[in-house]
C-alpha cells in the first residue's frame, strides 16, 4: 500500500499464533513501517487484539491498563504447568462431589478488588528475560502478588467438569490464574481450557477484522487496498474512548504543535467524547496522573496531554506533527 496509514486496527486474533508474530505479519501485509501490539494474548486464545499503525504507534502505552473482557473455559480436575491447555499435566483430581452451589459459592469470592500472583510462564520480565523462557529453562521466577480488579464474573453455563464464564477485569489480569484459583478454592485443581477476549478498552469483537480478510485485502491494488483497509482502521482522534477530549482552535494548534506549555485555561473547550465503553458502568482506572487528547477543528488528533491531580500545567506525551 503506497500511502501512509494511521490508526488503531482491531484484529480478531486467530488461536495457535503469538501476538509478536501476528503484528509482524499484519505489518508486513499492510508494507507499514511501524505496527506494535497493545499487550499480548496468550497464543492458544483468540479475540481483540489491538494494533498501532503508523503514528499510533505512541498511543500503545494508553491501551495497556485498559478494562478487558474475556470468554473462556475452565477444565475442572486436571492442573498444567502453564495453567492452560498447551501445558504439562502435573496433577489430577476427582470432580465427582463438586456441586453447582459450591461453583456458584467460589466465584463470588473472586469478585472486586483482589491480589494476584502472575504465572511463570507469562512475558513478563526478570533481569530483562521473559518469565517463560526462564521456567522452559527450567529456572523457574515467581513474581509477588499484584493487585487486580474484577469488575463482573459471570457463569455462562456449568457442565462438569467444565465451567464457562465471562469476566470483566483490570488490565494485567491473567485469567490463566484467575481460573486456576477458582479451581483451587473448590478443592479440585484446574486450568483454563478455551480463552476468548471479546472487549478491550471499549471495542467489541464485533468490531474487528479476521487476519484472512487482511490477507484478501492485501492482494488487491492500490488505490482499492486502502480503501478496504481504511474501513477497519480507527482513527487515533477516535481511539482512547474514555480519555477527556479537548478542541483547539488555529492558534492553539500551532503553540501545541511547538510545544509551547500548555495550562488549564488554554483549554476551555471540551468536545464530547464520542463512543464510551459499553463497560464505563465500571468505573475507568484512576492514577496520580491523568491524560487528555488534543485536537483540531478538523478532528486531527493533535496530542496527549498529562497533568498531575490539582496542577495546572499539562506535559507533553506525544505530539503528532500534520
Amino acid at each position: 500500500m503506497q500511502q501512509e496509514i494511521n490508526g488503531i486496527l482491531a484484529v480478531d486474533k486467530p488461536s495457535g499464533m503469538s501476538s509478536a508474530r501476528l503484528t509482524a505479519k499484519i505489518k508486513r501485509l499492510l508494507g507499514v513501517k511501524k505496527a506494535g501490539h497493545t499487550g499480548t494474548l496468550d497464543p492458544f486464545a483468540t479475540g481483540v487484539m489491538l494494533l498501532c499503525i503508523g503514528k499510533a504507534t505512541k498511543l500503545a502505552r494508553f491501551f495497556l491498563h485498559g478494562i478487558k473482557t474475556y470468554e473462556g473455559v475452565i477444565r475442572l480436575g486436571i492442573e498444567t504447568d502453564t495453567q492452560d491447555l498447551t501445558g504439562l499435566i502435573t496433577a489430577t483430581y476427582n470432580t465427582d462431589s463438586i456441586s453447582e452451589a459450591a461453583v456458584f459459592s467460589a466465584f463470588e469470592k473472586f469478585k472486586g478488588p483482589i491480589r494476584q500472583i502472575p504465572p511463570i510462564f507469562s512475558a513478563l520480565k526478570h533481569e530483562g528475560v521473559p518469565l517463560y523462557k526462564l521456567a522452559r529453562m527450567g529456572k523457574p521466577v515467581q513474581k509477588p502478588a499484584r493487585s487486580i480488579h474484577i469488575y463482573d464474573l459471570e457463569i455462562l453455563d456449568i457442565y462438569l467438569p467444565e465451567i464457562r464464564f465471562r469476566v470483566t477485569c483490570s488490565g494485567g489480569t491473567y485469567i490463566r490464574t484467575l481460573s486456576v484459583d477458582i479451581a483451587k478454592a473448590l478443592g479440585c485443581g484446574g486450568h483454563l481450557k478455551t480463552l476468548r477476549r471479546i472487549q478491550n478498552h471499549g471495542i467489541k469483537i464485533e468490531e474487528t477484522v479476521s487476519l484472512s480478510e487482511i490477507e484478501k485485502i492485501a492482494q488487491l491494488e492500490y488505490p482499492d487496498a486502502l480503501q478496504r483497509i481504511s474501513g477497519f482502521i480507527i482513527p487515533m482522534a477516535e481511539a482512547l474512548p474514555d480519555m477527556p477530549e479537548y478542541i483547539v482552535q488555529e492558534d492553539m494548534a500551532k503553540n501545541i504543535l511547538n510545544g509551547i506549555p500548555i495550562h488549564s485555561e488554554n483549554l476551555n473547550e471540551m468536545s464530547k467524547q464520542g463512543r464510551r465503553p459499553d463497560i464505563k458502568d465500571f468505573g475507568a482506572e484512576k492514577t496520580a496522573e491523568e491524560y487528555v487528547k488534543v485536537v483540531n477543528t478538523d478532528g486531527d488528533l493533535l496530542a496527549v496531554l498529562s497533568h498531575e491531580k490539582n496542577q495546572n500545567n499539562y506535559n507533553f506525551c506525544c505530539v503528532f506533527p500534520r
